[in-house]
């Protein structure tokens, strides 16, 4: 899952990035309003966390911006400005939640899951299609009543972008996107190792592959 950090402060934006790529986000970085909106324009993203004290443009313009494109990216505003008036317009101007500094990364990631779920239409916390189930506070995945499997980091990532929608296929560009993020090198064969790896712990039909096309996990029966 692919994530923007809008962040100005580069001790912050330091500390949120390390965390989120330990939590298996892939992240890109950028600490200006207008970079935030042109990257926005060229790459696709899952979550925005945004900072509204930025140098170019303000966090409120940028959301502003954001939604006036109708581009529904599940977005967090994370900021110090704790003032009521501030809050209502980050909220009212199409902001998913508001989170203030100083703030715990645990809370940040929970906040981060509840948005993505809703975003996504799955009320439940664990991700599933009736064959296997993921669990994203633990990063475990399981096949119907067996033992749950730990997976890494970036196999977790690669099997989330395939269970938030059960059906569709995913070329192997796209689930590079959730993945990796800027400066990661991406080896040429590095999903296919990925998927092998997954299919060894969880079963060799919970991921298929559609030849030509890019791979998928089946829709719930």
């Amino acid at each position: 899952m692919r994530v923007l950090l809008v962040e100005d402060d580069p001790m912050i934006g330091e500390a949120v990035l390390a965390a989120l790529k330990d939590a298996s986000y892939a992240t890109d970085w950028v600490r200006n309003g207008l970079t935030a909106l042109g990257t926005l324009k060229s790459q696709h993203y899952d979550l925005v966390l945004l900072d509204l004290g930025l140098p170019g443009k303000d966090g409120l313009d940028v959301l502003r911006s954001v939604r006036a494109t109708d581009n529904p990216v599940p977005l967090l505003i994370i900021t110090a400005r704790d003032g009521l008036d501030d809050r209502l317009q980050g909220l009212d101007g199409g902001a998913d939640d508001y989170v203030l500094k100083p703030f715990q990364m645990a809370e940040l990631l929970a906040r981060m899951r509840a948005v993505l779920r809703r975003k996504n239409g799955n009320a439940a916390p664990v991700l599933g299609n009736g064959m296997v189930s993921l669990d994203p506070t633990t990063r475990q995945a399981q096949v119907r009543d067996a033992t749950p499997i730990q997976l890494s980091g970036r196999e977790f990532a690669l099997l989330q972008a395939l269970l938030i929608r059960p059906g569709a296929i995913l070329s192997r560009s796209e689930l590079e996107d959730r993945i990796y993020g800027w400066g990661e090198e991406v080896e040429s064969n590095a999903v296919e190792y990925l998927i092998h790896a997954i299919r060894r712990k969880l079963g060799a039909d919970i991921i298929k592959n559609v030849r030509g096309v890019g791979w998928m996990v089946s829709k719930p029966v």
